[in-house]
């Protein structure tokens, strides 16, 4: 008897609670606004989605590599947690302003996933909300011409019902390993 005492004790706190796969912010700290223009035609707020699972991605819509396997595994991760994914908003933020109009990230996202939002803005907005986030990020040319690609620092960051970033996940990680950290989120 006491041994199942001790063991219904130790299970109230943190040591049975599951834990996310990703690198945990602890405490959770408040996610930094959103307010910029979206791939829906409307403007976007991200404290509009409160009482939702946030999963924030940088990226850029003419991407060959990383990108579109982020964006993959977000889309494959939301049909692993099932009818919850309803609770569960993907933002792709691009870091190539220039280039990526909201029209031209609702086109690239709808090859993902149509429920995925896409978010752009001017240079300074962009360049502001990298430096919010911690987000490297650079322009370099490519070939001989005006044609250029990107380079950026590649994690989802999950950000819970409440608005607070709880944890980010580097590039690579499997499509299970993100709807397990989803799952754990939206249950808090």
């Amino acid at each position: 008897m006491k041994i199942l005492v001790l063991a219904l004790l130790l299970c109230t706190g943190t040591a049975c609670a599951q834990q996310l796969k990703s690198g945990v912010f602890e405490p959770p700290r408040a996610a930094p606004e959103i307010a910029l223009p979206a791939s829906t035609g409307k403007p976007f707020k991200l404290t509009d989605l409160r009482g939702k699972v946030v999963v924030l991605e940088f990226g850029f819509s003419h991407c060959e590599t990383v990108c579109p396997v982020s964006l993959a595994a977000l889309a494959e991760a939301r049909k692993l947690v099932g009818p919850a994914a309803r609770d569960v908003q993907v933002l792709f933020i691009s870091v190539d302003p220039e280039r990526d109009t909201p029209e031209r990230l609702r086109t690239y996202l709808a090859q993902f996933d149509p429920g995925f939002i896409g978010i752009t803005g001017t240079p300074a907005q962009i360049a502001q909300l990298l430096k919010d986030y911690g987000i490297a990020a650079r322009k370099h040319p490519v070939g001989g011409g005006s044609d250029y690609s990107m380079s950026h620092s590649s994690y989802l960051y999950f950000i819970d019902r409440q608005g607070r970033q709880r944890a980010m996940m580097p590039f690579g990680r499997p499509a299970s390993e993100i709807a397990h950290d989803l799952a754990i989120l939206l249950k808090r």
